[in-house]
């Protein structure tokens, strides 16, 4: 059996998704360690992170267009009655044509969820994804997650931000820690604090905005019935700085 196999039939794996360009990655130590802590976390194994760059190396080699490119890591031999034996998990990389840098606003509606164990970035998405089809049905583009007393979380994949005059709010609450919220955290050199955001507090909200290391910065026309000016200068200087990170070479 293989990993891919195995996944299929247990769902239980963790992975990290990068755009690469021109052989690099912004924030690639930072993708590296998340696939190292969660090895850990998930598997109890050591993972290799000079192994997963080749890895990355091989399957991008030739590539001239950018790549979203996703490790998944996984045990073939995992099995769902003793999930705590000893692992030997897998490296699968995978790549697809990369996400548009720009894509346009997006209208989301919130929904009571919480992904299971929240800091970690796992392979079980059935639960967020089928929160993004029940909004797509309703004609939403996407779904926003809030915990049982109405405070907002995170997107099925993404992160989001809020601007409260001029400063940049990220939402506390049990979220995985994104990639891309963590350079344009330390590459903003505006106002900025992480506090909780409940849903009531929204329309005092200057903007918003969804983040992800496969599309970058995409803003937020609504959510439910809010709306948000989507061309805020603040957006654009985000996206400025985002675009100032130095990508690392695979």
């Amino acid at each position: 059996m293989t990993a891919v196999d195995n996944l299929a039939l247990t769902n239980y794996g963790h992975f990290t998704t990068m755009r690469v360009q021109d052989g690099a990655v912004r924030g690639l130590s930072l993708h590296l360690d998340r696939l190292v802590t969660d090895c850990a976390t998930v598997f109890g194994a050591e993972l290799s992170p000079g192994y997963v760059r080749g890895r990355i190396r091989a399957a991008i080699a030739g590539a001239e267009a950018p790549l979203t490119v996703r490790v998944t890591v996984a045990d073939p031999g995992l099995r769902i009655g003793r999930p705590a034996a000893p692992a030997d998990p897998q490296v699968l990389v995978t790549t697809r044509a990369a996400t548009p840098q720009w894509q346009p606003p997006m209208r989301v509606r919130s929904t009571t969820y919480i992904r299971d164990v929240p800091a970690v970035k796992h392979t079980g998405l059935f639960g967020p994804l089928f929160e993004r089809r029940r909004a797509q049905l309703d004609g939403y583009d996407d779904a926003l997650f809030t915990d049982g007393d109405g405070r907002v979380g995170e997107g099925p994949t993404w992160n989001v931000g809020f601007v409260d005059g001029d400063t940049v709010v990220w939402p506390l609450a049990d979220v995985l820690a994104g990639v891309t919220v963590r350079l344009l955290a330390a590459a903003h050199d505006g106002p900025q604090r992480t506090e909780p955001v409940e849903l009531s507090r929204l329309s005092g909200m200057a903007t918003a905005f969804a983040t992800n290391a496969a599309g970058g910065i995409r803003p937020i026309a609504a959510v439910d019935g809010v709306t948000f000016a989507t061309g805020h200068p603040i957006i654009g200087l985000l996206c400025r700085r985002y675009a100032e990170v130095v990508p690392e070479a695979v």
